[in-house]
């Protein structure tokens, strides 16, 4: 069972998918299920329409692809549905890729200040590394230059 935020992350990824599933004057058929099956395997997600001529209304046809297929219902809005399942091949090709599915942070949870905060002191700790680097090179450099100073002076004497 999807909660409330998951189905409304689907909805809002299913605006950018194009209709795969077309719903006709045949209704629901074996092909059909077959068709969804296949598609809910590659995908995940799937939006489907429900075309004038079908008997059915779009709530109707994603109830019974839902009950043939064991996918979730995400959405019915006008003459299209979305629907969704979980397909353990495409999790298998995201973790060999290694991008394993991941909760982000949430929008509403994440902090502009602190991160511009936190990116300000990082910049401020790289220069002073660069700085203290810099002043540790130029002090080795003086104390060779005093040794051999040191030396020229008492090869002179």
């Amino acid at each position: 069972m999807l909660t409330s935020k998951e189905r409304a992350e689907l909805r809002s990824r299913a605006t950018t998918i194009d209709t795969t599933l077309m719903v006709g004057k045949g209704g629901i058929t074996d092909a059909l299920i077959a068709e969804a099956e296949n598609l809910l395997d590659s995908r995940e997600l799937v939006k489907g329409k429900v075309l004038e001529g079908a008997m059915m209304t779009p709530r109707e046809v994603c109830d019974e692809i839902c009950e043939a297929t064991g996918a979730e219902g995400v959405g019915v809005i006008g003459t299209k549905f979305i629907i969704y399942r979980f397909s353990e091949k495409l999790q298998a090709e995201r973790n060999q890729v290694g991008r394993a599915k991941r909760k982000e942070t949430p929008a509403g949870k994440a902090n502009p200040v602190r991160k511009g905060a936190q990116a300000r002191r990082q910049a401020a700790r790289k220069v002073r590394q660069q700085r203290n680097e810099y002043f540790r090179q130029m002090a080795i450099d003086k104390a060779i230059e005093r040794e051999r100073e040191k030396k020229l002076r008492e090869q002179e004497r």
